[in-house]
C-alpha cells in the first residue's frame, strides 16, 4: 500500500502545468505515456524523454541540415546575433547529456538498436559541424560563446570516448581536434568561464596526449580560492544564488580533475577532497527539490530546466552518492523534477524543439543570452542512464525524497553542513 500510495500521489498531486507536453503539440512518441513511477518504469520513461528531446537536434546534424532545420528563439532584439552560436549550443549540450548511454555497454537489449542508431548520429552530426568543407560547420572561434559550447562537447567526449572518439572516422577526429583548438583565441570571462577552456584543454590531453596544462590548473586553483564552504563555489569572486554550481562548476571541475589524475598529472588527494564537496552539494540538491518536483526558481538560466539538477545526476552517475541519499530516493527524485519540468504543455513546439521555459512556454524567463540550443542542457539530468540496470541507481525501490518525506510528516534526520 505504501508504494501504492507514493505512484498515486506522484502522478496526481501536480498541477494542470504538468501534463505530458504532447498532449497539445502533437502525437506521444512510442512508449511515451505517462508511466507510473517505480523501478520497473523509471528507466524506460527516462529514456524515451531523452530520446524525445535529442531527435530533432541530431536527426538534422547527422544529415548536415542543423542551420536550415533548428528554429532560433531568444530574447527579443537577440535573435540573429544568437543565430550565430546556437546550433553549437545545441550540439554540445545535447552530447553532454547524452554521452553516459551512449558510452554503456551492458544496455538492455530493448535499448541496443536505438543506443546504437543514436551513436551513430552523434558521430554523423560532429563530423559535420566540424568540416570546414560542410554547410554545416559550426562556428568555434567567432564572438565568446563558442568556447561555452565547445566545452560542453568537449565534456560529452570526456563522457563516451568509445562512441564520440574512438569510433569517429581518422578524418573528423583530426578535425575535431582542431575545432576544439581554434576556441584558444577566445579569452574566457573570470568566472565559470575558465573551466570551460580548461575542459576543452581535459579532452585535447586525453585524446592527443598534449593539453594546455596552464588553463587546466589556473581554473582549478581559482575555483579553489572561490570555494565558499559547505560544498559550493562562488562565479568568481563572489557567490551568486544560482544553479552555476550544477549546470557547470561542479560537473566540469569534478571532469577535469579526474582527467588529470588519470593522466598522472594531479594529486589524487586534490580529487578527493573536490568530491567530498560534491557529495555535500548533492545532499543541498536532493533538498531543495519540493514535494511535487518542482524547485525554487531563482537565479540565471531558469530555462535550463532539469539541467539544474546536473550535479545531483553526475555524482549518481559516478556512484559517489553519500550514505544519506539512497540510491531509489535520488531516482524518485530527479524522475519528479524531469515530469515536472519537461511535461508542460508549450515544453515542446510542434516539430519537437524545445521552447524557453521552465514551466511550459515562457519566453520572458529567457535571459539575453539564451537561444533555443542553449535549452538543451536540460539532457545532463539524464546521466544517470548511463549505468547498467543493475546499479543501485535502477535497482532500488522508489522512495519519497527529503521534501517529500517532511511535508508529509515523515521522521527526518537534521541536516548538518560540512
Amino acid at each position: 500500500m505504501k508504494r501504492r500510495a507514493f505512484v498515486a500521489s506522484t502522478l496526481t498531486g501536480l498541477s494542470a502545468c504538468t501534463l505530458p507536453a504532447w498532449a497539445s503539440s502533437g502525437p506521444a512518441p512510442k512508449g511515451a505515456a505517462l508511466l507510473p513511477v517505480g523501478k520497473a518504469t523509471d528507466r524506460a520513461y527516462w529514456l524515451d524523454t531523452l530520446l524525445r528531446l535529442v531527435e530533432p537536434v541530431l536527426a538534422a546534424g547527422a544529415r548536415g541540415q542543423l542551420k536550415v532545420l533548428m528554429p532560433i528563439e531568444a530574447a527579443p532584439g537577440q535573435q540573429e546575433g544568437r543565430r550565430e552560436v546556437s546550433h553549437l549550443e545545441a550540439l554540445g549540450r545535447t552530447l553532454a547529456g547524452l554521452a553516459p548511454w551512449l558510452e554503456i555497454t551492458e544496455v538492455p537489449r530493448a535499448e541496443q538498436d536505438r543506443q546504437q542508431r543514436y551513436a551513430e548520429m552523434a558521430r554523423q552530426a560532429i563530423g559535420h559541424a566540424t568540416n570546414p568543407e560542410s554547410s554545416d560547420f559550426l562556428n568555434f572561434t567567432q564572438g565568446g560563446q563558442p568556447v561555452v559550447d565547445a566545452a560542453f562537447l568537449a565534456h560529452g567526449l570526456l563522457r563516451a570516448p568509445t562512441q564520440l572518439w574512438e569510433k569517429l572516422p581518422p578524418t573528423t577526429q583530426q578535425q575535431l581536434v582542431q575545432a576544439l583548438q581554434s576556441t584558444r583565441v577566445i579569452k574566457p570571462v573570470y568566472s565559470n568561464w575558465l573551466l570551460f577552456s580548461a575542459i576543452i584543454e581535459a579532452a585535447l590531453l586525453k585524446f592527443t596526449g598534449n593539453g594546455d596544462l596552464m588553463r587546466m590548473d589556473y581554473a582549478i586553483k581559482e575555483h579553489q580560492t572561490w570555494y565558499k564552504g559547505d560544498g559550493t563555489y562562488g562565479d568568481g569572486p563572489d557567490f551568486h544564488w544560482d544553479y552555476y554550481n550544477s549546470y557547470v562548476i561542479q560537473p566540469m571541475l569534478l571532469e577535469i580533475v579526474s582527467t588529470l589524475v588519470a593522466a598522472g598529472k594531479e594529486s589524487p588527494d586534490l580529487l578527493r577532497q573536490l568530491q567530498a564537496r560534491a557529495q555535500r552539494y548533492a545532499v543541498v540538491q536532493e533538498r531543495l527539490i519540493g514535494p511535487d518536483g518542482s524547485f525554487a526558481a531563482f537565479g540565471r538560466s531558469l530555462a535550463y530546466r532539469c539541467g539544474a539538477f546536473q550535479h545531483l545526476a553526475h555524482v549518481a552517475l559516478q556512484q559517489q552518492l553519500p550514505p544519506d541519499l539512497p540510491p531509489g530516493q535520488v531516482r524518485s527524485a530527479l524522475t519528479a523534477v524531469i515530469r515536472r519540468t519537461l511535461e508542460p504543455r508549450g515544453t515542446f513546439d510542434a516539430k519537437g524543439w524545445l521552447q524557453i521555459g521552465l514551466c511550459g512556454h515562457q519566453p520572458s524567463i529567457g535571459e539575453r543570452y539564451i537561444s533555443t540550443g542553449s535549452l538543451y542542457l536540460c539532457t545532463t539530468a539524464f546521466l544517470p542512464l548511463g549505468l547498467p540496470t543493475t546499479a543501485a541507481f535502477w535497482a532500488s525501490a522508489p522512495q519519497d525524497w527529503t521534501a517529500r518525506q517532511i511535508w508529509s510528516g515523515q521522521d527526518v534526520k537534521p541536516d548538518h553542513a560540512l
